[in-house]
């Protein structure tokens, strides 16, 4: 039975609104965050791809425990509030970070916070919305996320422009002066799910269970269809080349753009992401999620190919606007994808499940991507080029194998 439309239309607002907070503060720190790895700190970019590989690795295995504890709670909102609240307690501590050490745990305390919390959200989000609207709902969150983050980095540009003017390295009191602009939106983040959202109840008897909390039955692992599976094998090949975006800051870095101009092509990457995930989202509910899926995968390869390829700051900067199409069309059709592929009582094992699968390889995608770059040891690496190479190719792979792949409920979960 679909939720009540109120419902479905608070958590959804409530949602919404939570990530966009969310993201207004995190992405006008994260992004300038490997610009003060490698300056002020003078970090290698093969050490930034483990301390961001061992970041989202770390959120992985507690997404696959958080959407599993969400299922037998019949509970998914508690869960989302602890997550988002470890993230804003971790952002000041980036003010106590003296060393690439200091960094890579406060990173990591807040991908903790961002494991407990994505399964739980995820699974309400798709409880919340009927399965017609789906699309819609998850491009429209994503617009939501995706537009605090272009917010974010205007304030991180607007600050940098102030403390520094066009200076080509960061500076360590400006990134500091922008964590202590980031605390304020992170905990009205918390505020605004903790008091807007609500809970669906599964059944006429879920409301009463959480009332006296107690949990509802086990769901095991065997109510996740092998389509889901199979689904999941490839989007995990697509993950193998798909390197933390702090490379395509180091990319633009390494082609001349100042710390103004890199913050500026993140700003435009986001602003059509924010703008093309609503329109995708309904376009997925209308031709289904697998084309549109394929698209934006496809059009990853060639973004990856041309900024391979790429000499100058402003080609890195026009590839960063086609790539935010990439995030359009791609994050949210994914998560509607599953949706549609597993029952109810267990989406929240189903999405920690694929959170955990494109965290746990987003270590060696980020490990490779910088050992390719800068080499390791005495070897110097094939240079800036090789990490996009890389991934272009096994991007092409995964959406060959999307292609030829048929969803078929009860069997094996492929057919071509």
């Amino acid at each position: 039975m679909p939720p009540p439309a109120t419902l479905g239309r608070r958590n959804l607002l409530a949602v919404s609104l939570t990530s966009f907070l969310t993201d207004l503060s995190s992405e006008m720190v994260l992004n300038l965050l490997p610009l003060f790895l490698v300056g002020p700190l003078g970090v290698r970019a093969s050490v930034i791809g483990v301390i961001e590989g061992v970041a989202e690795a770390t959120a992985s295995l507690l997404k696959v425990a958080s959407g599993w504890w969400s299922d037998r709670l019949e509970a998914r909102k508690a869960l989302a509030v602890v997550g988002y609240g470890i993230s804003s307690v971790a952002k000041p501590l980036f003010l106590l970070a003296a060393s690439w050490g200091g960094v890579a745990v406060v990173r990591w305390l807040d991908r903790v916070g961002k494991g407990v919390r994505t399964a739980p959200r995820d699974a309400l989000l798709a409880e919340s919305l009927e399965a017609r609207r789906r699309g819609f709902g998850f491009g429209l969150h994503r617009a939501a996320d995706t537009a605090g983050a272009a917010l974010g980095l205007a304030v991180a540009l607007a600050v940098v422009a102030w403390q520094q003017g066009a200076a080509q390295g960061l500076r360590a009191e400006t990134f500091h002066r922008v964590v202590l602009i980031s605390i304020l939106p992170a905990l009205l983040a918390v505020l605004a799910l903790a008091t807007l959202a609500r809970d669906v109840p599964s059944t006429p008897h879920a409301a009463g269970r959480r009332a006296h909390k107690t949990p509802g039955p086990t769901v095991g692992w065997r109510a996740l269809p092998r389509p889901f599976f199979a689904f999941l094998a490839i989007a995990g090949l697509f993950e193998l080349g798909n390197s933390a975006d702090a490379f395509l800051v180091l990319l633009a870095d390494a082609r001349g753009l100042s710390v103004l101009g890199v913050l500026g092509m993140l700003l435009t990457l986001n602003l059509v992401y924010a703008a093309t995930s609503t329109w995708s989202g309904s376009l997925a509910d209308r031709i289904g999620r697998r084309p549109v899926l394929v698209a934006g995968w496809m059009l990853y390869a060639l973004v990856y190919l041309g900024l391979a390829q790429a000499e100058s700051g402003a080609a890195v900067w026009a590839l960063a606007a086609v790539y935010g199409l990439y995030y359009g069309l791609s994050y949210g059709t994914a998560r509607a994808f599953i949706a549609d592929l597993v029952p109810a009582p267990a989406r929240g094992k189903a999405f920690g499940l694929f959170a955990a699968t494109v965290g746990v390889l987003d270590l060696p995608a980020s490990v490779v991507a910088g050992v390719l770059w800068h080499g390791v040891g005495g070897w110097q690496g094939f240079g800036a080029s090789a990490p996009f190479w890389f991934a272009a190719a096994m991007a092409a792979l995964a959406t060959l194998a999307l292609l030829v792949w048929r969803p078929v409920e009860g069997g094996r979960g492929w057919k071509v």
